[in-house]
């Protein structure tokens, strides 16, 4: 049962992430070819709750995604099962929410170093 919550929250991540990507990718566009600096777009970012919200849900999704996916790989290549698997999970999935919300702080805190 475990297996199919997983597989399950895999793909619910997966359909968060597509739109968040496509309008990072849409963005990154827009600052490219408007010649953005990146001063001016961190202008743009920090401060902005939306720019928050946007980037910190796609650091919790992917944070999920890939942890579940690693886990499968870890469990499928190495022979890895209880408590090693969870715990190697849980902590591949603490580092990437502990990265991705450093940067998320940084691009949209204004002051964050």
């Amino acid at each position: 049962m475990l297996d199919l919550r997983l597989y399950m929250l895999q793909r619910i991540t997966a359909l968060v992430m597509a739109p968040l990507v496509l309008g990072h990718i849409a963005v990154m566009i827009y600052a490219v070819q408007g010649g953005l600096t990146a001063e001016e777009i961190l202008g743009r970012t920090q401060g902005s709750v939306f720019w928050f919200l946007f980037y910190g849900s796609f650091v919790v999704a992917v944070s999920i995604h890939a942890a579940i996916g690693l886990r499968v790989i870890l469990h499928e290549t190495f022979g890895l099962t209880g408590l090693a698997l969870r715990g190697v999970t849980w902590g591949i999935a603490a580092l990437l929410l502990a990265m991705g919300g450093q940067a998320v702080i940084a691009v949209t805190w204004s002051g964050a170093a």
